[in-house]
């Protein structure tokens, strides 16, 4: 063990692994890949499966701001080293152990999750890990391509552990904006009235006697690179931008878009593509919580005249072209903490259009968007519901069917609610939109079922609107999730 030019014990990240005992609570840093501890986790899984091997147990309870990088969300898991999680996840050997029920999970709001850290729901949090570019003596942090909620782990861990990514540019710094809410119930206002407001400081804090050691390592963030758009894809971008441009002609529009957030992902990538393409759609603002590839290119081109983000979770190749031009970006891009980022009240004072994905919607506007069967979870909620439930104007979008047309992405009713009827106000498909703003139950089931719905099921879903018992909203309890049953029982919702 070495000590660098700052007094910090220098560990190798085995080192640092023996560090972390069973049983602890870990914080890892990392919002998405962007930003995440990368070498201690992967030193710690190696060590969990080496325990294992020899009949000793070894699990840890961990915290991330929402999904992490490899070693965290899937190397821990694949070495059975986690035994509780919380508040996202991204990899399908942590969501098998979850579903398995084998790992306790716990799905939650992304803004009000720093909160609770803070507040000790969870517990003490027994060492944080975080990826960091510097680390001075007095403690200042100057963290990576993502905020997320690693200031609230310096604040609240008993021992942290600095991972210097040398890697990343340290002209990171540039783009973040970090500052730490006080607990209720005496806050002030959050003085953010732009996008590109700054309310904090380039680095996050920590009390220097916690740092019980500092890791380098060289390693790239590991987002993976989009694929080119899918028709699907291209069908439901081209259905939210024309929509848009029909939106702009609204007198309260004023020919100027209010911000736009949109989620991770292939879907929400095309539509910002498609916005950027289209010379009717003006130059606009992002307050989301991902900085995605698509952004890049539209910033260069000014159709993104600002964004403010969470993390940029961007590939490497894009990450690259951004360092390289550093002094045109980093006055573009804001990077806040989650509780920043995705924080109601920011949302609906910005009057964020906002722009997420499902897995399905029911005939009245109700959208699941983190399990299948309404039991097993896929990811988690993440940002979508803050943004939904707050948005300006909210659209949901998804594919209307799935598995060669065997899935239905318009049901019934969903076995889990994510967003429910009163927040959700666009749903979209390749097949169409439907624009809720303003109708009842009925009139909603009609216009989902007629312009979003797959052809193959919708004689399915007019016949259970006839056969099912009037009210305000009408169902068959017997029925309502008979399509759901199909699938469990025939993989196929309609069997033949």
């Amino acid at each position: 063990m070495n000590c660098n030019n700052n007094g910090y014990a220098i560990l190798t990240a085995e080192e640092a692994a023996l560090l972390i005992k069973d049983g602890q609570t870990i914080a890892f840093s990392g919002f998405s890949p962007a930003g995440a501890a990368k070498a201690v986790p992967s030193a710690l899984a190696k060590r969990a499966r080496e325990l294992h091997q020899e009949g000793k147990p070894f699990k840890i309870r961990v915290l991330t701001g929402a999904s992490s990088g490899i070693a965290v969300d899937q190397e821990l898991a694949e070495a059975n080293a986690v035994s509780w999680r919380a508040p996202y996840q991204g990899s399908p050997a942590a969501r098998q152990l979850i579903n398995q029920q084998e790992v306790e999970y716990m799905d939650m709001h992304l803004s009000a999750f720093p909160q609770f850290v803070d507040a000790g729901f969870f517990g003490k949090i027994d060492v944080a890990v975080i990826e960091a570019t510097e680390i001075t003596p007095d403690g200042r942090v100057y963290l990576t391509t993502s905020i997320g909620a690693s200031p609230t782990f310096l604040k609240c861990a008993k021992k942290v552990i600095i991972e210097i990514n040398e890697y990343h540019s340290k002209r990171l710094r540039e783009m973040a904006d970090i500052a730490i809410m006080p607990p209720p119930p005496r806050r002030n206002p959050i003085p953010i009235f732009e996008p590109m407001t700054r309310i904090g400081w380039p680095y996050a804090a920590v009390d220097p006697h916690k740092i019980i050691g500092v890791v380098f390592s060289n390693k790239p963030d590991e987002v993976k690179e989009f694929a080119d758009s899918s028709l699907v894809s291209q069908h439901i971008a081209d259905h939210v931008v024309e929509f848009l441009v029909k939106e702009l002609h609204l007198k309260s529009h004023s020919q100027r878009l209010n911000p736009f957030q949109t989620g991770v992902g292939n879907i929400g990538n095309a539509v910002i593509e498609a916005m950027g393409g289209n010379p009717a759609i003006p130059p606009f603002y992002m307050y989301t919580e991902v900085f995605q590839d698509a952004m890049v290119d539209l910033m260069a081109q000014k159709k993104i005249l600002g964004a403010s983000s969470c993390a940029l979770t961007v590939s490497s190749k894009k990450l690259e072209e951004i360092i390289a031009n550093i002094d045109f970006f980093a006055p573009l891009i804001v990077l806040r903490p989650q509780e920043f980022s995705n924080h109601p009240g920011i949302i609906r004072r910005l009057g964020v259009i906002t722009m997420n994905t499902a897995l399905e919607v029911d005939i009245y506007g109700n959208a699941n968007s983190s399990h299948v069967y309404g039991t097993d979870i896929v990811n988690g909620i993440g940002g979508s519901g803050e943004f939904t439930r707050n948005a300006y104007l909210s659209i949901l979008m998804t594919p209307s069917s799935a598995k060669k047309d065997k899935i239905s992405s318009i049901v019934p009713m969903c076995p889990h609610i994510d967003n429910n009827e009163h927040s959700v106000q666009v749903i979209v498909t390749e097949q169409g939109l439907a624009d809720l703003r303003g109708l009842g139950p009925m009139q909603r089931a009609k216009l989902l079922i007629e312009n979003c719905a797959h052809p193959r099921f919708k004689p399915y879903l007019r016949q259970y609107i006839k056969d099912s018992k009037k009210g305000h909203i009408r169902h068959n309890l017997a029925k309502c999730f008979e399509l759901h049953q199909n699938l469990m029982r025939t993989g196929d919702m309609l069997p033949e």
